[in-house]
């Protein structure tokens, strides 16, 4: 029952993502259209869902019946889902410092551009810099020259002030080592 109820729920978001999925897209900023050449996300999200559900009910068949062949062929399938996984795991775990630097592409033009102008981006980098405890992607540099230090002087958002993450006067940023 939890599988198929998070499967509706993947094909719900794939379904939101594809037919008006503006603002999540918007957050992906200059890198959306390069993903959406390799990967559609919702209708990836919507298969993934409905692969769910159809496991969840084909499991559910397979033990009410108490059918060998049905319980083999779900072994079977959940087998390779897993097998999938554990190379995918594996290609990202070789290949995490490339999508570091596809992140930190995105990432840094983001925080020098839409910080503090654009509402979205905003609010996602500050949920992000107070979970984490950090400053920008990097550090503190990565809000310097942005828009940010040209409205109000310092260049650092609050969250880094309040946490101590950074230098928040000029004084302290140039006794301060990048």
């Amino acid at each position: 029952m939890v599988l198929q109820l998070s499967g509706l729920s993947l094909v719900a978001m794939g379904t939101w993502v594809t037919a008006g999925g503006g603002p999540f897209l918007h957050l992906l900023g200059p890198f959306s259209n390069q993903l959406l050449r390799f990967v559609n996300i919702g209708l990836l999200c919507i298969a993934m869902g409905t692969t769910l559900v159809l496991l969840g009910a084909l499991g559910g068949c397979a033990a009410h019946w108490e059918s060998k062949c049905l319980l083999l062929t779900l072994f079977s399938i959940v087998l390779i889902i897993f097998i999938s996984e554990t190379a995918a795991g594996v290609v990202a775990l070789v290949y995490s410092s490339f999508a570091e630097g596809i992140l930190k592409a995105w990432a840094v033009p983001a925080l020098q551009n839409d910080y503090g102008s654009d509402p979205t981006v905003t609010g996602i980098w500050n949920a992000t810099m107070a979970e984490l405890k950090c400053c920008g992607f990097s550090n503190y540099t990565d809000f310097l020259g942005s828009e940010l230090e040209e409205r109000n002087g310092t260049g650092l958002p609050p969250s880094c002030c309040s946490t101590n993450i950074a230098p928040c006067s000029p004084a302290e940023a140039a006794r301060s080592p990048v």
